[in-house]
């Protein structure tokens, strides 16, 4: 007799989720490295939302009037343009990378992305 469980017979856990939290990057944004390789996930995904939401985990990492301090944008601009998603305009995007001391590169794509 094999050891070996098929799909069908495991068992279906019922698990009980309501006291969860969502889990909350920016509590693990704590370097420039990280911060840079957390954007460039969300780069990978070519949606205007997940970048952006991804930007307002690490404006919560390094505090939100800081970065829109430093990104020369008021607190009530920065959510706005956060929570803009495809109507943001690049040059705002672009600003918000520099505030975060980041930027973006190109590089050609794998052949089979392609």
């Amino acid at each position: 007799m094999s050891n070996t469980a098929h799909h069908d017979e495991m068992p279906i856990l019922d698990l009980d989720l309501s006291n969860t939290k969502p889990f909350e990057a920016s509590r693990f944004l704590d370097s420039p490295e990280t911060i840079a390789a957390f954007l460039a996930e969300a780069m990978k995904a070519n949606d205007a939302q997940v970048l952006m939401h991804a930007m307002g985990e690490v404006a919560k990492a390094r505090g939100v009037n800081q970065f829109a301090q430093d990104a020369g944008v008021n607190r009530e601009s920065l959510y706005k343009t956060l929570k803009g998603g495809d109507k943001t305009r690049f040059a705002t995007v672009q600003k918000l990378m520099l505030a975060l001391g980041v930027e973006l590169t190109v590089r050609p794509l794998d052949k089979h992305l392609a």
